[in-house]
């Protein structure tokens, strides 16, 4: 990976963490120094960023300060994708609603134009891009 693509994913992985950004934005961004996906997993904290040569990038955060709900609510999940999605829901308050919402982690597929949100026994909600 190279040093401007490094920067790029930084850059935008900062200004979400502080949400400065939205959704949208994140993924302009991030498809603009060709980030094939990445994968965030509330339970270690990190985001890791994948390019279609096969480099990684590896990005930490805090951990939930609440804890993670025992049960994955679909509607939940989607009411705060859709707060998102709207540009009403920044990042910081995403992370709190969807793990209220029981999920554990998502992979957004920015190559497959949808994100899949998992929950703790495996349950999965698969939202597609909006157009």
């Amino acid at each position: 990976m190279n040093a401007n693509t490094h920067s790029a994913i930084q850059a935008t992985f900062d200004a979400s963490q502080q949400g400065t950004i939205h959704f949208g934005e994140v993924i302009s961004q991030l498809m603009r120094v060709q980030v094939e996906s990445y994968h965030v997993d509330y339970r270690t904290g990190r985001t890791t960023y994948y390019l279609p040569d096969g480099s990684t990038l590896d990005l930490a955060f805090g951990r939930p300060q609440e804890g993670i709900a025992d049960t994955f609510n679909d509607g939940e999940i989607r009411a705060a994708i859709l707060g998102a999605q709207q540009g009403r829901v920044m990042y910081p308050e995403f992370k709190r609603l969807s793990q209220r919402a029981g999920c554990i982690g998502y992979t957004v597929w920015l190559a497959g134009r949808h994100v899949t949100y998992l929950g703790r026994r495996g349950e999965s909600h698969i939202e597609h891009f909006p157009d």
